[in-house]
Formats: structure tokens, sequence, C-alpha cells
């Protein structure tokens, strides 16, 4: 297929269709790019409750597909396939995918999310929105009055296990090292925090259940000897990472690989916008991701009306 477009974007979740509804609707031809499927991790939510206007919450399936065919009514163009090279250098910008496609695009809205890291151990896909989450502040409310565990030991463990505390009866972070990697600030807050216990040197093995996270195998590193411990649910916090590794070296990244922009989510490049979990100091909610594609919608179409105006001007 390929062709030349207005506006280019890359990553079907919520960002890339919020979007791909604001470019459409504002008649800038657009086609989204999605390597996968439409809506990113989000579909593998089961009950969305923190999206503003569903009181009763929404599945996170049923969110997407309405997303999809409100940015499809419009006319947004929706393409599986995956960018692999983003050539900046000249204007329009060319976008090559796996599908050995050439998209050329006057401005580009890098939606690509980015995914979090996994245990890889027995369990953990099983009951994946069944006790097994990767957001504490997506899916806490629904282990109120229960005991969970955190995986790992960086900031964003114990600053998701305080948040915890706040509905769960008691959190337990399991962490392979003896001592925390967040700041110190936390790290205070974690030991002075009555509903915080700790399992030092120790990994989780296995996650089990019986259609619900029920217990956690849990091994000693020191000792090798496993343990099984009732739990509620388990919150993974092992790392995170973008899905940038074909920019590198063509707009700037932070060392963690996300997008660096600015509050118009412009990045160094005019005419080239990054929006939602793939750009640095996200806070990775999907109200805010969704407000990340309408900012980038938006100033991509001031960008296309520029230059656009400007070709006139010199054509004259």
């Amino acid at each position: 297929m390929g062709g030349d477009y207005d506006v280019v974007i890359l990553g079907g979740g919520v960002t890339g269709l919020s979007a791909g509804l604001y470019t459409v609707r504002a008649k800038l031809k657009t086609i989204l790019l999605e390597k996968e499927v439409i809506g990113g991790q989000i579909i593998n939510t089961d009950i969305i409750e923190n999206y503003p206007g569903f009181p009763d919450g929404i599945r996170g399936v049923d969110l997407v597909m309405a997303c999809e065919g409100q940015a499809s009514k419009f006319g947004l163009e929706v393409m599986y396939d995956e960018a692999v090279s983003l050539d900046v250098k000249t204007w329009p910008f060319t976008i090559r995918t796996a599908q050995d496609e050439t998209y050329r695009a006057k401005a580009v809205i890098i939606a690509t999310g980015g995914a979090h890291k996994k245990l890889g151990v027995p369990g953990e896909d099983e009951f994946e929105a069944k006790g097994v989450s990767y957001c504490a502040t997506c899916d806490g409310n629904f282990f109120t009055g229960q005991d969970v565990a955190v995986v790992g030991g960086g900031d964003s463990a114990v600053d998701e296990g305080l948040y915890l505390t706040q509905m769960c009866n008691s959190v337990t972070v399991i962490h392979r090292r003896d001592q925390l990697r967040a700041s110190k600030i936390l790290q205070e807050r974690a030991h002075e925090n009555p509903k915080m216990k700790f399992v030092w040197n120790s990994t989780v093995e296995e996650i089990k259940g019986d259609g619900q996270v029920n217990k956690l195998v849990v091994k000693n590193l020191k000792t090798n000897q496993k343990t099984e411990m009732p739990m509620g649910g388990v919150f993974v916090y092992i790392g995170f990472y973008p899905q940038t590794q074909f920019l590198q070296g063509v707009i700037p990244l932070d060392e963690s690989g996300h997008v660096k922009v600015d509050i118009n989510m412009q990045t160094e490049v005019p005419g080239v916008f990054a929006a939602g979990d793939c750009r640095w100091h996200s806070v990775r909610q999907l109200a805010a991701s969704a407000g990340d594609g309408v900012a980038a919608a938006i100033r991509a179409f001031e960008f296309v009306m520029e230059k656009t105006h400007a070709a006139k001007a010199g054509a004259h």
C-alpha cells in the first residue's frame, strides 16, 4: 500500500486512536499503523474503573472497539503493519515498514506505547487480570481488604506498593536483593508503613490459583528453599520498556528509550510528535494517554497548516 499522508500515526492504542480521531476530524488525511492488535495493552484489562465517563466501569476491549469505530467513522485508515524506520532528514518524512511499504508524512505521531517486563513464570499469563497486575493505580481497588504482593525493589515497585496500602490489608514486597533500590525517601516511607512487609533475596517461581490468584511460590535465593505464600494478588514491577527501538539515533531518547518531548508532545524534530507511554515522564494512565494523543494531534494539525501555507506563499 504505502502512500502520501498528512499524518502517519505509529501505534494503535488509545493514544493513537485519540490522535487519529482529532486529525481526521480536522480533515487531515491520516493512516494509523499497528503491528499487532488495535488497542494495545488495555485490551487485556477486564474492567476499567478509572476512565472518566464510565461510573460502572467498561471492559478494555469494549472501550477500544468504541474508540476505533469512532475514529474510523470520520475517515481514519488503519493498516496492520510495523514501522521499522523513520527518516526525518528530509520533509515530508519517510516511514518504512516490516511489510516493505513506504509512507510519506507531513507530520508523524509516535504512539507505540511500551510493555512491562514479565516474570516469565508459570501462572503469570494465565492469571493476568485475574490477580496478576502491572498497575496498582489501575487495579488496586479490586484488592480492597486483601493481602497482596509487589515484586520488585525500585521506585515504581515501592511507590505503587505504598499506594496499595491505602486499600489492601497488607502489601508484601518480594525483592531479589537484600535491600530496596528505590529512592531514599520512598524507602523510608515503606519501612515506616505498618502494612508493608518485606521478603528479601527471593523470587517468585510460580503463581497459583483457582480461577483467581490465591498463592505464590517464592524461592529464597540463598537457601533455595521454596515457600507457598497465600496472596490475593501480585503486582509486578521489574521494568517497563518503551517500544522505540527503531528510533535509536533518529530522535532524542532518554536512557530508558522514552522519546523526549516538550509540553506540546513535540520532539526535537519539528513535525514529529510522541504521546502516551512511549514518551518520557508519562504517568502511564489511560485517560492521560488519550489526552496526550489529542495534544499531539492538535499540534500536528497546526504544523501541517503552517507548512501548507508556507508552501503556497512560496509558490506565488
